[in-house]
């Protein structure tokens, strides 16, 4: 017998899921806050989305795996686009996430601040 993973559908949104960090489960294994996506009227997989904290740390270790490099190694030019994609993706509105930016970064969170009131400012 095949399971929800065989599905076409399921197939199809592997990528998705697999980006955000989630975890697909049969859909009788959901819980509560999981996400049961159906196909043509029939449960086909459930979605389990990672914390928001982890999403975060998921996000810097693909930026890092984009550049190549440590994200501390990074020129200030880079660094400024890799906040600016963060506040983009939201990153800045989790918990500690300034913190945990700047650390990636090999930065202060003032400068951190700094780098996000220069893009509000326009300069």
């Amino acid at each position: 017998m095949s399971g929800p993973a065989d599905h076409p559908f399921a197939a199809a949104v592997k990528p998705l899921v697999d980006a955000m960090g989630g975890e697909m489960i049969a859909p009788d294994r959901a819980r509560g806050d999981d996400v049961v996506l159906s196909w043509e009227g029939r449960p086909v997989v459930a979605v389990r989305l990672p914390h928001l904290s982890d999403s975060l740390d998921r996000i810097l270790a693909d930026l890092q795996r984009r550049h190549g490099v440590p994200l501390s190694a990074l020129d200030r030019k880079a660094k400024q686009s890799v906040v600016r994609h963060l506040e983009q993706r939201g990153a800045f509105s989790v918990r500690h996430g300034v913190e945990t930016v700047a650390g990636a970064l090999g930065v202060s969170r003032f400068t951190v601040y700094n780098y996000l009131n220069r893009e509000k400012s326009g300069d």
